[in-house]
């Protein structure tokens, strides 16, 4: 049996219940899970191995060489990075930094080559750029370099016209979003979030991670056999038109997710101290429920970070409908992924963003909610995870019963 670590509220078991039957039957072999709401933290678990070379999950019961989960560990969160990523240019806006319908060759002038001077900044936030691809795909090592990944984007030619259409920018939202708060504020977006986020709210939270947390990191694996390459990342229910795209070398879904190739180790330091907002972020459960609950409202310690204004522009809708890249109908307001089938949370209100292999964070506005899940165990499904989805299940019936 699997043994659960950490706090639940009184009302909040089923959270607890659903924890556990993610283990028992899902597959589910290391994660945590954290709820924050008005009245403060409200769950805060953990289990199972940190480490998943070991060859099951009972290793953290006495295995040799099993590494259990505690409540330190961080876990590379992949797309969820891009909800914390898309705190900056919001932020910045609400300070006057940044003008939402300005171009980005505005701050950027380079990349107003190859037909992307009519690009807007939130053009870029809401996945209508058109540049979700690279002609020519960056090596592991140069996706991390911190300045091959800006001049292929600004070089690269839109493959729509930007502004008409949306799809998914897998893995150029890194540099395209990375570059603009460079140019903006003259920092990196790893270091702006943690001297303006992260520091201030004491969240073990990074966008480039520091040397000295890398062995609080815990290791991924796959839960199941290898996911194709060309199918990892998805975050979609498959039909036969995508398994299609799946296929196809030439078609954007495969070359959005190969403009990294080959796909770079997760498990590499080097990689966890990239600083890239696409998909790089390290962070714990707790953290991310803390930081989406102080975007919506007062935490202890510290005030909303958005303003009313900036909070309705975060669940605003830009882009609806047919995803270029994911090929399903997605929804996106600017940086965020907003409630709807490609990405279920809590309500209509939530905005938030889900990560490869199950990690999902969000903010429920409605129901004054911050919610963070963080897993090892690399799901072979690309649908909403099934173990994401039981315990935000959990924690809407928990609200309903309680009449939040």
């Amino acid at each position: 049996m699997v043994d659960v670590q950490g706090m639940v509220a009184s009302g909040f078991e089923p959270v607890r219940d659903a924890f556990v039957r993610n283990f028992e039957q899902r597959g589910e072999r290391g994660a945590a899970v954290a709820v924050h709401t008005r009245r403060g933290p409200v769950v805060d678990l953990w289990a199972g191995t940190a480490d998943l070379r070991s060859p099951t999950a009972e290793g953290v019961d006495g295995v040799a060489g099993a590494t259990a989960w505690t409540e330190h560990t961080a876990q590379v969160i992949r797309s969820a990075t891009k909800g914390v990523a898309a705190a900056v240019p919001l932020l910045l806006h609400q300070r006057g930094q940044l003008d939402l319908d300005a171009s980005v060759g505005t701050y950027w002038p380079e990349f107003k080559a190859a037909g992307k001077e009519r690009v807007l900044v939130r053009h870029l936030l809401s996945h209508r750029a058109g540049v979700p691809v690279l002609d020519t795909p960056l090596s592991p090592a140069e996706a991390t370099d911190g300045v091959s990944g800006p001049n292929a984007v600004a070089a690269q030619a839109p493959v729509w016209a930007p502004g008409t259409a949306h799809g998914y920018h897998a893995q150029t939202y890194s540099w395209l979003l990375g570059e603009l708060v460079r140019r903006v504020t003259g920092r990196s977006i790893g270091r702006w979030v943690a001297e303006e986020i992260s520091g201030p709210l004491g969240l073990d939270l990074w966008i480039g991670l520091p040397e000295a947390e890398q062995g609080r990191v815990g290791r991924i694996g796959d839960l199941q056999a290898p996911v194709p390459p060309a199918v990892r990342g998805l975050r979609i229910r498959p039909r036969p038109s995508v398994s299609d795209a799946y296929r196809d070398p030439g078609s954007l879904t495969r070359r959005a997710f190969a403009a990294i190739d080959p796909l770079p180790d997760e498990n590499d330091p080097g990689y966890r101290a990239a600083e890239l907002p696409a998909s790089g972020g390290v962070a714990t459960a707790r953290s991310l429920a803390r930081f989406y609950a102080a975007l919506i409202g007062p935490v202890p310690h510290s005030g909303p970070l958005f303003a009313p204004a900036t909070l309705t522009l975060a669940g605003t809708e830009e882009s609806v409908g047919p995803d270029r890249v994911l090929i399903v109908n997605t929804r996106f307001g600017l940086g965020y992924m907003l409630h709807g089938p490609a990405a279920p949370m809590l309500s209509p209100a939530s905005f938030g963003h889900p990560g490869r292999g199950g990690s999902l964070a969000f903010g429920d506005p409605a129901g004054g909610v911050g919610f963070g899940y963080v897993t090892g165990s690399m799901q072979q499904n690309v649908t909403a995870d099934p173990r994401a989805q039981a315990l935000v299940r959990a924690v809407r019936d928990c609200l309903t019963w309680q009449g939040g």
